[in-house]
């Protein structure tokens, strides 16, 4: 989605409920593809305009066509100055049509989200944004990383708020430790798996400190 070319998933089940996970703008291209789902909440991962700049104005119309609100939810409480601060962000890249957002509910690591017919599971994994989450679809055999691992790279941390030792542990420990089938959903990108990642991902496949 948008000209930053990042990924938004949706997630559904049986039941025809969903969630939509990092909408960071083309709304109306978005509430067509939600089109006969009921949707449960909008899920984020972290607070960059990319990924979280469409999710008040997405919010608002999926409030009108199923005739009740619709939660933001997510990420952890640590990335409220940078959802304040979307349209500030979108504006140094001119781009437009990106809203500030204050979630709903923020997350906490380790909870469950019982949305749909099975569980989504909150891991914290910062570096990349001090409260970035992921999300875990067990059942699915799923996860959904925003900016934190992708195919064959990390998420960036030269940012000030950024940490790439803190990233690359929180990798390790939050996503590696997931079965290797889990299909990777990164927030920019092709999907992946976790065991290719722990395999040939350069970041990991070299000796650690290097």
């Amino acid at each position: 989605m948008t000209p930053l070319r990042q990924n938004c998933t949706i997630i559904s089940d049986h039941t025809g409920d969903a969630v939509i996970v990092d909408p960071g703008g083309d709304v109306p291209a978005l509430l067509k593809a939600l089109e006969g789902l009921r949707v449960k909440a909008i899920l984020l991962t972290h607070g960059h305009m990319d990924h979280a700049g469409g999710a008040r104005a997405l919010a608002a119309a999926l409030a009108k066509r199923q005739g009740g609100p619709v939660p933001i939810l997510g990420p952890l409480k640590a990335e409220a100055p940078l959802l304040a601060s979307v349209e500030q962000q979108a504006a140094s890249c001119g781009l437009e049509d990106m809203e500030n957002v204050a979630p709903d509910r923020y997350l906490t690591d380790g909870e469950t989200l019982n949305l749909l017919a099975h569980p989504l599971h909150v891991h914290h994994v910062p570096g990349h944004t001090p409260g970035h989450v992921v999300l875990h679809d067990a059942h699915g055999r799923k996860v959904i990383t925003g900016d934190t691992l992708f195919k064959g790279t990390v998420g960036r941390s030269d940012f000030a708020y950024g940490d790439g030792r803190q990233l690359l542990q929180a990798i390790r420990d939050k996503l590696f430790t997931l079965p290797d089938e889990t299909m990777v959903l990164p927030g920019h990108g092709m999907p992946s798996t976790i065991g290719y990642e722990k395999r040939h991902n350069p970041f990991f496949s070299r000796p650690q400190g290097h």
